[in-house]
């Protein structure tokens, strides 16, 4: 027959057949009765429009059980009954937006709107706020009472000599100032090439809301403001503290207006030398410490292609 002896003098002590190539039933396999039942359940008229995830709850409160959760969905799966009904919204999938990469000033730009609150519950303000994401330098910003896309306009050709002659990528969410035709027609005929965020998807603008962050969270930001001038009084100071005094830790602690006039490479180059004159000067307190690294960024990248290439080893 082919079979080993000490397989057979196995069997002897193990009547389980462990052959690999024997298909076996589990002894908890539900029988064809009550499988058709979690069939029947599933598609009964109060269930039709349930998942097993609401319908093992509401079964259960009743007093019965018929199957697991992973049990219904592995047998409507299996029948096909899985699949996506015309009656309800089929689910959209939205692509990342593109890898948008800077290496220098007025590359890549990021604005969004932010809403202030004023002395009145439910009325605000709203910050326009448009900044380079190569230096996180604020390069045109203005105050409303509205949100509309001719107010964006507005802000943009306040910076229109800063935008000539430039291939400016400007990134926004979807909100309907961003998209509307008045602020879209404004761009294209300036050159300023629009990019947009997925729906509802703070992350793919994060330099933006960071920055809304960093200005609602800063000394001496009022709770609410009375007027719009006195929010456009408040915000011009704070705008030019932030480019000119801040020192942004995301490009290792210069001021967004050293780095987007291209200061900031020489002075990180002078602290470094500062660093190696201290670490020769007393070696043995570096002994078991790094230096600390003051590197200039080369690039910054918006929305990174997280993908790894699996042909590279």
């Amino acid at each position: 027959m082919g079979i080993p002896i000490r397989t057979i003098q196995r069997w002897e002590k193990d009547i389980i057949d462990r052959r690999k190539d024997i298909k076996k039933n589990p002894q908890n396999k539900l029988t064809p009765q009550e499988r058709q039942e979690v069939i029947d359940v599933c598609c009964a008229e109060r269930f039709v429009d349930l998942s097993p995830k609401q319908i093992v709850p509401i079964l259960a409160e009743q007093g019965k059980y018929i199957a697991s959760e992973a049990t219904m969905y592995r047998i409507l799966r299996e029948e096909s009954m899985m699949n996506h009904r015309e009656s309800t919204k089929k689910p959209v999938k939205r692509n990342k937006p593109e890898e948008l990469k800077a290496t220098g000033p007025d590359q890549i730009w990021s604005w969004d709107i932010t809403y202030i609150k004023t002395a009145v519950r439910g009325i605000f303000f709203y910050l326009y706020l448009f900044m380079d994401v190569w230096s996180r330098k604020i390069v045109a910003w203005d105050i409303y009472d509205v949100q509309t896309s001719e107010n964006a306009k507005q802000v943009m050709l306040s910076v229109k000599d800063e935008v000539d002659d430039k291939e400016i990528r400007l990134h926004s969410d979807n909100g309907s100032p961003m998209k509307g035709a008045t602020f879209l027609s404004t761009l294209q005929w300036l050159g300023v090439v629009p990019s947009f965020s997925r729906p509802s998807c703070s992350n793919d603008n994060a330099y933006s809301e960071s920055l809304f962050k960093t200005i609602k969270y800063s000394a001496g930001y009022p709770k609410v403001f009375k007027s719009v001038d006195e929010s456009k009084n408040w915000l011009s100071r704070f705008i030019k503290w932030y480019n000119k005094e801040h020192r942004h830790s995301g490009i290792n602690y210069v001021t967004p207006e050293q780095r987007h006039k291209g200061l900031d490479k020489k002075i990180l180059k002078r602290r470094e030398e500062v660093y190696r004159k201290a670490r020769a000067k007393n070696p043995e307190r570096w002994i078991n410490k790094k230096m600390r690294a003051w590197s200039w960024n080369e690039e910054v990248i918006l929305n990174p292609n997280t993908k790894v290439d699996k042909n590279v080893a």
